[in-house]
């Protein structure tokens, strides 16, 4: 199979895997509570359910991002996660007490630590250029599954047999659904997923070969040295990491480190001996990994990540409540409203992946940030304490919820895709464990500082939009 078909079947594959996470959302959220109910758990229950999900992925997203780093291979990676996946919505399923549907949410939250892996491998295998634009069709699979995920539920409500000793019901159903979808995930990355090469060790395979001086490991003179460094860096933090080298000792030690390296690679009777210029290189790039999360630029994307979701998950929180205050809403109204949001973000990704390709991630931070900086500041004002008739109240909520939804995608695809840029590439499993690991914190922080101040708004907004401005 050509290189080609082999890439369009991975990247479908990367599409269905974050469509089936969204899904599983969607599917899942509407109904646990009341599922927690018919188990006889308190309410503290719902709000631990929730956090376990959080909690197992932010733990276990650096840990497979690591071992995605080491070994440069994802497939197996996918396929563990999956298994936490398809054991964590069975035992959703079997729901035979609280502490098994607790267990279960902790069981299936390990599996999102993949996600690491694959913005690692995303960042390995495209290009810089492109980068922004994988990334936004990525993330915009998500939101489909959440979109079209509450229309599942129509049917699995219906739901009322016995198999075999289990009940299905409206409650159990969705377990049972996403068990059977994990599988097929399962079959799909079995056959359809490749580990493809990365992007830069394919070009100078292919221009070595063009120039009939391809050595044996298919690898230039420089890359062992390009590979530990960031695309874009900081002048603070040249001389400890090596990205910018304008003075002639440090072209001269760039030289004499990449030089040695490659002496080790290419002689076999060397490959156990540790040479001195070695151990200098090897401490070299581990100071290197462990000094770069703590440059500005990382750090201000970190921070991106963490009050970006904070203030859409607390926000998330405080929606339902408030809709069933002012305007007294049922399921049926927040499910209508969380379809639109939903069909707002996906063309939000669909723009932003269009405007990635003429402007700058910068660019496209900056309008993300102006936006949700107006949204916060509108919310604070209006919904606040909303003013006026009922017309005049929903006006203020559409536009406060719409000009929220509209902002996230600009913030979430131009951070990730810098993030991947200003660090190291040999890392990046590493590191998008760390970012992830970052916004699933901000998941857990933001439903709990919401869920404690809904009577006390100003307080609660006047914080966020604290946070959005020192971040702009």
């Amino acid at each position: 199979m050509d290189y080609q078909r082999k890439k369009k079947l991975t990247y479908f594959t990367i599409g269905l895997i974050f469509l089936f996470s969204g899904v599983e959302y969607a599917v899942i959220l509407p109904t646990i509570w009341r599922y927690l109910q018919t188990l006889e758990a308190d309410p503290y229950f719902l709000g631990l359910a929730l956090s376990a999900f959080s909690l197992s992925g932010l733990l276990s997203g650096p840990l497979f991002g690591y071992w995605s780093d080491r070994t440069r291979t994802t497939k197996k990676i996918i396929l563990l996660s999956n298994l936490f996946e398809i054991i964590g919505n069975f035992m959703y399923f079997m729901g035979y007490s609280k502490w098994l549907l607790l267990s279960s949410r902790l069981v299936a939250g390990i599996g999102t630590g993949a996600g690491s892996s694959i913005f690692g491998f995303l960042t390995r295998s495209t290009t810089s250029e492109d980068r922004a634009t994988v990334f936004a069709a990525v993330m915009a699979c998500r939101q489909a599954g959440l979109l079209i995920g509450p229309a599942f539920n129509i049917f699995l409500r219906l739901c009322d047999f016995h198999l075999g000793p289990f009940v299905v019901n409206k409650y159990t159903a969705p377990g049972l659904f996403m068990f059977l979808l994990w599988i097929l995930l399962q079959l799909a990355v079995v056959f359809m997923y490749w580990d493809l090469p990365p992007m830069e060790r394919r070009m100078t395979y292919c221009s070595s070969q063009h120039n009939g001086e391809e050595n044996i490991h298919g690898f230039d003179e420089d890359e062992v040295e390009e590979e530990i460094k960031p695309l874009i860096t900081s002048q603070e933090f040249v001389a400890s990491y090596s990205s910018v080298m304008t003075s002639s000792l440090s072209k001269n030690h760039k030289s004499s480190v990449s030089n040695n390296s490659l002496n080790h690679i290419h002689s076999p009777l060397e490959s156990h001996v540790a040479t001195p210029s070695h151990e200098l290189h090897r401490s070299f790039r581990n100071s290197s990994s462990c000094q770069e999360f703590l440059r500005e630029e990382v750090v201000v994307l970190l921070a991106a990540q963490f009050i970006t979701l904070f203030n859409q998950t607390a926000l998330e929180t405080m929606v339902t409540p408030l809709t069933q205050k002012y305007f007294n809403f049922k399921e049926l109204e927040n499910s209508v409203m969380y379809c639109l949001g939903g069909v707002v973000v996906i063309a939000g990704f669909l723009f932003v992946r269009w405007l990635s390709r003429h402007v700058a991630e910068r660019v496209v931070l900056a309008i993300g940030l102006t936006i949700c900086n107006i949204s916060c500041i509108w919310c604070l004002i209006f919904l606040a304490n909303p003013l006026g008739g009922f017309s005049w109240q929903l006006t203020e909520f559409i536009i406060g919820v719409f000009l929220q939804v509209l902002g996230l995608p600009f913030v979430a695809v131009a951070q990730v895709s810098l993030f991947s840029k200003v660090t190291s590439e040999r890392s990046q499993g590493f590191s998008q464990g760390v970012r992830r690991s970052v916004g699933g914190l901000a998941t857990i922080l933001g439903p709990l500082w919401a869920g404690g101040l809904t009577e006390n708004m100003y307080v609660m907004m006047g914080a966020m939009v604290a946070l959005l401005v020192m971040l702009t």
